[in-house]
């Protein structure tokens, strides 16, 4: 999914703005209950309370690298298929992804994570555009995310990128109250699952730099009502950065807490000031594995949303949206330092 910024357009530009998307040249644009502790830690991955999917391309990878003989391959993938990483459930049905993760999730006493992505008019057009036909479709499809979800444990990471896009002008102004509406009515919703935590997506520090711009785009977007906000998603800013403006912008929020996705932020954002730098930058690495012990009180969790080797579009030489390129997930596992 894209990561940018734009400049606010007049609303003679809307239309071209859809066309051409938010900038190529700009900035790039999270346990149920308490978390266990809050000693700084890396979770072993036998420790970590998020459930690990047996079935991802990770793991189905690992296994065609080591039907091939190439073994060293394979132990380098495990990086990423021993670990837990969210679930993205689909936009026509999340109803049979969702439920095969729960009871796989409960099977082992596990929480499982999922993003909730299909709101209408999604990432302006860009790379990942889609979701939802009209407010009434997803508010379908909310209900039926909730509903799979029943009285599972789980986290739910709402609608990467749909508040920082409003904020920043790239979804069209006609759209904001309705998208406003339609997040706080999905937090309502997923809420009334007895062990569902939620979590509203906030972009990074590199895209809204001024985490003052998020607070009250946030507060119509219903966290209040939500367990917190989520920082990072699917982007490469480091923890240090990442946590001190989750500070900020939880203080003016009243102590809100946050989540961070630490997927392929281990050797931080791609240098310089480079054209596209959220999308597939190279040299990138895995970040700290998912856990709970997170050694901040304001920090729920380290989450992988961004599932690490799922292309983020059809640049530097990627598949679409959203697809596994197993080369780039050997290129992040192998430069991981843990």
């Amino acid at each position: 999914m894209s990561r940018r910024t734009v400049t606010a357009v007049a609303l003679a530009l809307v239309s071209a703005l859809l066309l051409t998307g938010c900038g190529a040249d700009a900035p790039p644009k999270g346990p149920v209950g308490p978390p266990s502790a809050r000693e700084e830690a890396v979770a072993p991955a036998g420790g970590s309370p998020f459930w690990v999917d047996p079935e991802s391309d990770a793991v189905r990878q690992m296994r065609r690298y080591e039907a091939q003989g190439r073994a060293e391959d394979a132990r380098v993938l495990k990086r990423i298929a021993d670990r837990p990483v969210a679930d993205w459930p689909s936009g026509a049905d999340p109803v049979p992804e969702i439920t095969r993760a729960v009871r796989g999730a409960a099977a082992q006493n596990r929480t499982a994570v999922f993003v909730a992505y299909n709101i209408p008019h999604r990432d302006c057009g860009m790379y990942s555009a889609g979701g939802a036909h009209d407010a009434a479709a997803y508010r379908g499809w909310v209900d039926s995310f909730a509903s799979a979800l029943g009285g599972s444990s789980a986290i739910v990471v709402l609608e990467p990128d749909a508040v920082p896009h409003v904020v920043d002008g790239c979804t069209p102004g006609q759209y904001h109250d309705e998208r406003y509406a339609l997040l706080a009515e999905a937090v309502e919703r997923l809420k009334r699952q007895p062990r569902t935590r939620v979590y509203l997506d906030a972009g990074n520090p590199a895209w809204i730099d001024d985490p003052g711009k998020l607070v009250e785009p946030l507060r119509r977007a219903g966290v209040a009502r939500a367990d917190g906000f989520s920082l990072n998603v699917s982007n490469f800013q480091t923890n240090d950065v990442v946590r001190a403006f989750g500070a900020r912008l939880s203080g003016l929020l009243g102590g809100t807490r946050f989540t961070v996705d630490t997927s392929r932020n281990g050797d931080g954002p791609l240098p310089g000031d480079r054209a596209d730098a959220w999308c597939n930058p190279p040299g990138r690495s895995l970040g700290v594995p998912p856990t709970d012990r997170t050694g901040d009180e304001l920090v729920d969790a380290y989450l992988w949303i961004k599932r690490p080797g799922d292309s983020d579009g059809q640049c530097r030489g990627g598949p679409s949206a959203g697809t596994w390129w197993p080369e780039y997930a050997l290129g992040l596992a192998r430069r991981a330092k843990s």
